[in-house]
């Protein structure tokens, strides 16, 4: 009788389940809808500060109203986001996107009934409400889609439609504004809120690589990694959360949301007020700005993943160019109030779109110390807190514009101030981030024999 094999059982039998099959043609549908998801967040986060001229000059408020009312967007924005990031360990990715786009629909409704500060500052609310999760969630919904060394393009993409959102919304909305009334551009996003949330629900299911991690199922060994496992029991959150990879991805997505609060709620202020820029000529500089994003997001990401996967580590591929991104966006604020001309420009670009890498960065570097099945709630948490600048910087900066001894001096003080915030998180995520290190104090990794 012949001898029993003595080959490798195959993983299934040692109780390892069999990788997911990776459905490229669904997986990029998928992605294609969460760019345009973004598409029209962004969108909606920008409507206000394009449309701010018309409105402070029709309801007759000050700098720090407006800034109050752009702030207003923030008040819910962390909480929703750390208490959508919990439940999506529960709620499938489908019905998360869909609620949330659905209220966006709905919270751009109160200004076209009444036109007022109270109206506004419901609608920017529940709107910041119903937009704090979607950064993470959609990320969250795309990384079940794709595995592990697969991530860098798609993310640098759902990033992208933050870019998008501002090279296609500037223009667009500005035409709208100009021609027939600010009250137009919220109609429009309301609408194309509500049918991306109704393609959505037929086309939104949740991708294979989102449970096989999921408590109680076993190791699992993740594309790429041979003879690897990771933990599948639950950590602590503090565990999680206070590692240097963490607490530098934080602080970095803190330094990138500054500038980006400012580019929302002032930029075109700004551009309007203090440079004399046209409605239009502003538009175009805003949308160039968001150009410049948009090719540092779908060439940076993709080349530092495709540098990991030849050996270079998490804390060269992803961490350092975060607090790289946000330094030299911070030197570019501090810079260009004080230059002129076309210097002045390039520095402007540096300073509103140069940190926009880090926003799928500080997710990869936060995804590899999470556990798969903790990795929504610590993306909601991480998102929470590094988007706490939406609340400070534009009342802050309303604030300055209206005690500053001018409106030009107040502008400068606020870039200053931005750019002192900024620096400080920039360095912190470059020393801080060091995601190999510390996924091995967590024990997310363990390397075992595939013969034994």
């Amino acid at each position: 009788m012949a001898e029993p094999s003595s080959s490798v059982p195959p993983r299934e039998s040692a109780g390892v389940p069999p990788r997911p099959v990776f459905d490229r043609r669904r997986a990029w549908l998928i992605a294609a809808m969460i760019v345009t998801f973004m598409l029209i967040n962004y969108a909606d986060k920008a409507v206000l500060g394009l449309a701010a001229v018309p409105v402070m000059d029709e309801l007759g408020i000050s700098n720090s109203a407006y800034g109050l009312i752009s702030s207003s967007f923030a008040l819910l924005f962390s909480l929703s986001g750390l208490i959508v990031g919990f439940v999506s360990a529960r709620v499938s990715s489908r019905v998360l996107l869909f609620a949330m786009a659905a209220l966006w629909a709905v919270a751009q409704l109160p200004v076209l009934f009444v036109a007022s500060v109270p109206a506004l500052v419901a609608g920017r609310m529940l709107l910041g409400a119903a937009e704090g999760p979607a950064a993470s969630m959609s990320m969250h919904a795309l990384y079940k889609w794709f595995p592990a060394d697969r991530r860098g393009l798609p993310s640098a993409l759902q990033i992208s439609g933050a870019a998008l959102g501002m090279l296609i919304a500037a223009p667009v909305l500005t035409w709208l504004i100009t021609d027939f009334g600010w009250r137009s551009a919220f109609a429009v996003l309301a609408t194309a809120s509500l049918v991306w949330s109704l393609v959505w629900w037929g086309v939104g299911h949740d991708g294979p690589y989102g449970h096989e991690h999921a408590p109680g199922t076993g190791a699992h060994t993740p594309a790429g990694t041979p003879g690897a496992t990771v933990r599948t029991d639950r950590l602590p959150y503090r565990r999680l959360l206070l590692n240097g990879t963490a607490l530098g991805s934080i602080a970095g997505a803190f330094g990138a949301s500054w500038a980006m609060a400012l580019s929302h709620a002032w930029l075109p202020v700004y551009l309007r007020t203090q440079l004399d820029m046209t409605p239009g000529t502003a538009a175009t500089l805003i949308s160039a700005v968001s150009a410049f994003s948009l090719v540092l997001l779908l060439s940076v990401p993709p080349v530092l993943d495709l540098l990991h996967r030849r050996g270079l580590s998490r804390r060269w591929s992803s961490g350092a160019p975060q607090g790289i991104a946000v330094t030299v966006a911070a030197l570019a604020m501090a810079a260009f109030p004080f230059a002129g001309g076309g210097t002045r420009l390039v520095l402007l670009a540096l300073a509103f779109g140069g940190h926009v890498i880090v926003f799928p960065l500080h997710y990869m570097t936060a995804s590899a110390v999470a556990p798969p099945h903790q990795r929504g709630a610590v993306f909601g948490i991480v998102a929470a807190t590094g988007t706490l600048p939406g609340l400070l910087a534009p009342y802050l900066t309303g604030y300055l514009l209206d005690t500053a001894a001018s409106q030009s001096a107040g502008y400068t003080q606020a870039f200053v101030l931005s750019a002192g915030v900024m620096t400080v998180c920039g360095l912190t995520a470059l020393t801080a981030i060091r995601p190999e290190r510390d996924a091995r104090r967590l024990g997310l990794t363990v390397t075992v024999d595939p013969t034994s």
